[in-house]
């Protein structure tokens, strides 16, 4: 296998309730999965090509919870990306040269066997996970935008964090409010103040890298 290894910030919206039954080994919320998801990577190689700056992003969807299968995905990568940087980040997402089970992106390829074609397209994404804002846009496809969860009756900022030990896409989330608007082939119209989650990524082809997570 190709070594590789990226440090990346992430956002994800999906149409779960704040928190995501399926971080928790739970059905998700409404029977089914919807996710939008963008990636900046800040930091990574795959092999003798870096991946530095690189932006990355996808839809998702699945008639039922995620381990059922029969989902289907799109993965859309920046179009400023060089050929070989195209060629390792859509390797990455799709979960080649990666050990069994051990990065979300193996999972979701193997649970997603309706794999449309990827798309490279300019992607605007920013981040501040202390602020648990950011939005990804990505033209023609969807655009994802993210705030705070507030409390219902007073507006006030609620801060709330997932913390996964054995996880195998981050180590700590923030939880945020996320809504979605789709243009693309995969509609997700149910993401609408729903979960999101903004973290930092630390994994190569063996799962998260403990030291660095």
């Amino acid at each position: 296998m190709t070594p590789w290894e990226i440090d990346a910030l992430e956002l994800a919206n999906c149409n779960c309730a704040y928190g995501c039954p399926c971080q928790f080994n739970s059905l998700p919320t409404k029977g089914n999965c919807e996710a939008a998801v963008g990636f900046l990577i800040r930091k990574g190689h795959y092999g003798d090509v870096r991946l530095d700056g690189v932006k990355a992003a996808l839809t998702a969807k699945w008639p039922g919870p995620i381990h059922m299968g029969n989902g289907t995905i799109q993965t859309v990568i920046d179009s400023a990306a060089t050929p070989a940087q195209r060629k390792a980040v859509e390797t990455i997402l799709s979960g080649g040269d990666t050990e069994d089970m051990a990065t979300a992106f193996w999972v979701f390829s193997k649970m997603a066997p309706n794999r449309l074609e990827t798309l490279y397209k300019p992607i605007d994404i920013a981040i501040d996970l202390d602020k648990r804002t950011g939005h990804v846009r990505v033209q023609d496809v969807f655009e994802t935008a993210a705030e705070p969860i507030r409390n219902p009756v007073t507006g006030a900022e609620h801060r709330a964090r997932i913390n996964l030990p054995h996880g195998f896409e981050f180590r700590v989330a923030e939880a945020a409010s996320g809504t979605t608007r789709t243009k693309g082939a995969i509609a997700l119209p149910n993401n609408n103040g729903t979960h999101a989650h903004l973290a930092r990524l630390y994994m190569n082809g063996k799962g998260v890298i403990e030291h660095a997570a």
